[in-house]
Order: C-alpha cells, then sequence, then structure tokens
C-alpha cells in the first residue's frame, strides 16, 4: 500500500493533506523521515506522523440501542443523527445497515462494511427483525393467523411474506418479520385497522439487543454476535 493511502486510511487525512504532511517531512517510516508518497508500507513497518504512530482500521461492525428523535443517516438538518452518539475515528465511512423511523427505538447496526449490510438489508436473504409494538387499539387473537398469511399493504402488490406476532399484552406484541418495506410493521397493523403508538426493535437475525446496553450506548459486536448474522 502507497505511503499516503496508509495515511489516509489509518486517520482520514484526505491524500493532499497526507502528501503535504509527507513532504513537509512530518512522516517516518520504521524511525526514517520519509518524503515519498509513493513509497510501498507493507506488514510490519512502523509509520509515524509527527512522532505519533499509525494503525489501519480495519472493517469495523457495532450495534447501538437508538434512542427515540434521532435519525438513521449521516446527516440531517432537522434532527440528530445516530452518527452523534458514535466516539469513533473515520465516522464518515461508516453506515447503518437499513433504518429505523424517526421515533423508533432499539436495535440498529452499524458498519464500513458494504457488503456485510448488503447480505442483511437484501429483502432476498430475509433476515428476520423482531419488535415489540405497543398499538392505540386491544391486538385480536386473530391477527396471529392474519399476520402468519400475509396482509396487504396499502398501495402493494403483493401480500406481506409470513410473519409471526406474540400478543404479549392487550395493545401490546412481538412481531418477526422477514422483509423490510417502508414503515412495514406500522402499515401492517394499520392493515388490520390498528395503529402502532410505539415501536421498539429488539433483534436482527439471531442478534438481540443487551439489556445492559442503555439507551444511545453503542458497542462492537462480537464475534459470537458476527457468526450469527453471517449471511452467504
Amino acid at each position: 500500500m502507497r505511503l499516503d493511502k496508509f495515511i489516509c486510511d489509518s486517520i482520514g487525512l484526505t491524500r493532499s493533506q497526507a502528501g503535504k504532511a509527507i513532504r513537509q517531512g512530518l512522516v517516518t517510516l520504521n524511525d526514517k523521515k520519509v518524503k515519498q508518497a509513493a513509497l510501498q508500507v507493507i506488514d510490519n513497518d512502523v509509520v509515524c506522523l509527527d512522532g505519533a504512530q499509525l494503525q489501519l482500521i480495519g472493517l469495523r461492525y457495532f450495534m447501538l440501542h437508538k434512542p427515540d428523535g434521532y435519525v438513521c443517516s449521516t446527516d440531517d438538518p432537522d434532527h440528530p443523527t445516530v452518527f452523534m452518539l458514535l466516539d469513533e475515528p473515520l465516522l464518515d465511512r461508516l453506515h447503518t445497515v437499513g433504518r429505523l423511523d424517526l421515533d423508533t427505538t432499539g436495535l440498529v447496526l452499524i458498519t464500513d462494511d458494504g457488503q456485510w449490510s448488503h447480505r442483511i438489508s437484501s429483502p432476498k436473504h430475509h433476515v428476520a427483525k423482531t419488535y415489540r409494538a405497543w398499538t392505540a387499539d386491544p391486538i385480536p387473537a386473530s391477527a396471529v393467523q392474519q399476520f402468519a398469511d400475509g396482509v396487504m399493504l396499502r398501495n402493494e402488490k403483493n401480500l406481506t411474506l409470513p410473519a409471526e406476532l406474540k400478543i404479549i399484552g392487550e395493545c401490546e406484541a412481538l412481531l418477526t418479520i422477514q422483509e423490510g418495506r417502508y414503515h412495514q410493521v406500522k402499515r401492517m397493523f394499520a392493515a388490520i385497522g390498528n395503529k402502532v403508538v410505539q415501536l421498539h426493535r429488539e433483534k436482527i437475525g439471531g442478534v438481540q439487543l443487551p439489556d445492559d446496553l442503555a439507551v444511545g450506548e453503542y458497542r462492537e459486536l462480537s464475534a459470537e454476535q458476527l457468526h450469527l448474522l453471517q449471511i452467504k
């Protein structure tokens, strides 16, 4: 890898900024001052910028407990974004795996691995997502079979895929869906004449939102959790 690219990938400088630092004599390679941006950096080489050793940042995988009122985008003129909750370098390289609505809370996956996020969010892979929904009106027992059979959403041409509904309380249920249509959970309840007043995502694939991950906090996915999210 070129020296200037190594610096860019380590701390997020632009190629021109990295080149300028090299020309100014601020960069050492294996304790020797260098001024050639095209020098190759190989395994075990030590690169320092202004005396601080640099290390490449590998692919990153996080889970976040999204609060109400935050958007899952990198920039929004009207609302705070989930990326404001992260204390990570090279934030501009991270993205959410799918999105939650502004008023929906719960589990959000964040990564800079585009292929991984595509496999999880792609409709053809049918990765299960479980939501806890609170509704304005009581949920009838018949809704369990209705959701299992699939419901027709407004302005759609096909029924939803079979979904698993577990009624927890009169106006509370767990719903597991295999796809991710626009506002799907809210629209499914609307299709049976009810309204979701609060929505919380608890699980993606085999990964559950931990009880000890407070609202607004995040952490790296463990090796076990990454294994649970392997999609071929």
